[in-house]
């Protein structure tokens, strides 16, 4: 069964850093691209990071380019999010999701279960 569980979030301050992790189990990890998923107070979700299958390819939505990096590390099947520079428009609850493997379809087939991330002063 596949499963994704998120760590790293809690409460910083504007302009802090944190760093979120996603263990991943239950799949080829290796053969699959991940993605960063966000959803804001009041917001539908939106679209955060994408990081193919090797970890050589990545994009960024707008809002989070120059400030966000994703990685990931296949022998320890896990995905990380840098976040840097944080605002307070940053807060929201991260997911982490799993490509269903169908290049260029973007079908997010698996999800963790969420991480609050909380930027206030």
């Amino acid at each position: 069964q596949v499963q994704l569980v998120e760590s790293g979030g809690g409460l910083v301050q504007p302009g802090g850093s944190l760093r979120l992790s996603c263990t991943a189990s239950g799949f080829t990890f290796s053969r699959y691209s991940m993605y960063w998923v966000r959803q804001a107070p009041g917001k539908g979700l939106e679209w955060v990071s994408y990081i193919n299958n090797a970890g050589v390819l990545t994009y960024y939505a707008d809002s989070v380019k120059g400030r966000f990096t994703i990685s990931r590390d296949n022998a320890e099947n896990m995905v990380y999010l840098q976040i840097n520079s944080l605002k307070s428009e940053d807060t929201a609850v991260y997911y982490c999701a799993k490509d269903g493997g169908v290049y260029g379809t973007a079908d997010l087939t698996d999800w963790g279960q969420g991480i609050q991330v909380t930027v206030s002063s």
